[in-house]
């Protein structure tokens, strides 16, 4: 089986989103979603630019490319990420996890509208799989008695749900728009700082517009502003250069079913983190997703 290097890249950020997931649930929650994300973005940009300047990386962008690289920015980070976040904190990850796998439907859907593309019954069949496998695995993954933070809920489910589907079609719309810029070979750093300082601004402009809920809940300790620019690092630096590199050369649609299996990742670090294997139900779903994996790359 010949496995093609974008789908590696896929499954590369999607192991950083699943290590972000972790590092983000606590600091997200002191915070509160737009001021977790605004914090994360501005210290992301700050990360990135000077590398973009000292590589040379940013001669690869034209000035045709920057102002659909700031609507990918704006539409899969300032509004998808945003809502990511404030779904986590009403639903907890692994509920929020569920129904951001979504964006793997999405995304198959839309670049097969949008694009043209086709994935074939093999892939096709291999990506229902792996979405289901997801979803067994998150849903029915844990234990009766578990507790943590993780299996926090918060009263306002429904907002949560509905946030959560908005930021996995975001996320699928985001990558939908930044398809054939990548293909045009832009460097995929250059193009995630673009698309990152495009939030931030975003972002600033919110929270000078004096829109309440853009304020933090509470002032962003050393230790957490820490924790925000790991986050930030792996799931926004490495993470979503990852998916921008898999874009040049992989269907939209396959690089959101091999980047949708996060929360299946996320089991084992979750094993670790908590000293307590996942319950039944998450193995099955995992096996699942293996399988179904493994029909997509050797399609």
């Amino acid at each position: 089986m010949l496995v093609s290097a974008h789908d590696l890249l896929a499954l590369g950020a999607a192991c950083c989103w699943a290590v972000t997931g972790l590092i983000s649930s606590a600091p997200s929650k002191q915070l509160g979603s737009l001021a977790f994300t605004r914090w994360r973005m501005l210290l992301v940009a700050v990360m990135l630019w000077p590398a973009v300047l000292m590589l040379g990386s940013w001669r690869t962008l034209e000035v045709a490319h920057l102002g659909a690289l700031a609507v990918s920015g704006l539409v899969g980070i300032f509004i998808g990420d945003t809502a990511l976040f404030g779904a986590l904190n009403r639903l907890g990850p692994r509920r929020t996890s569920v129904i951001f796998a979504t964006h793997a439907l999405f995304s198959a859907v839309l670049g097969a509208l949008l694009l043209g593309e086709d994935m074939g019954l093999q892939a096709a069949l291999g990506s229902l799989l792996v979405v289901g496998g997801v979803m067994i695995a998150v849903m029915f993954g844990s234990h009766k008695d578990d507790d943590h933070a993780w299996e926090a809920v918060g009263s306002q489910w429904r907002s949560g749900v509905a946030l959560a589907l908005l930021a996995a079609l975001c996320q699928a719309v985001g990558s939908l728009i930044a398809k054939p810029i990548m293909a045009q070979g832009v460097d995929p750093v250059a193009a995630t700082t673009v698309r990152v300082s495009a939030t931030c601004l975003a972002q600033f402009a919110l929270l000078w517009s004096g829109f309440q809920a853009a304020h933090a809940q509470r002032a962003a300790t050393p230790a957490i502003l820490a924790r925000i620019a790991l986050s930030g690092f792996i799931g926004m630096g490495v993470g979503m250069s990852l998916i921008l590199l898999a874009l040049q050369h992989g269907d939209v649609g396959t690089v959101g079913i091999l980047s949708s299996v996060t929360p299946v990742m996320v089991l084992p670090l979750m094993w670790v983190y908590f000293r307590r294997a996942p319950a039944s139900g998450a193995w099955a779903g995992a096996l699942l997703t293996v399988a179904g994996t493994s029909m997509v790359l050797a399609r």
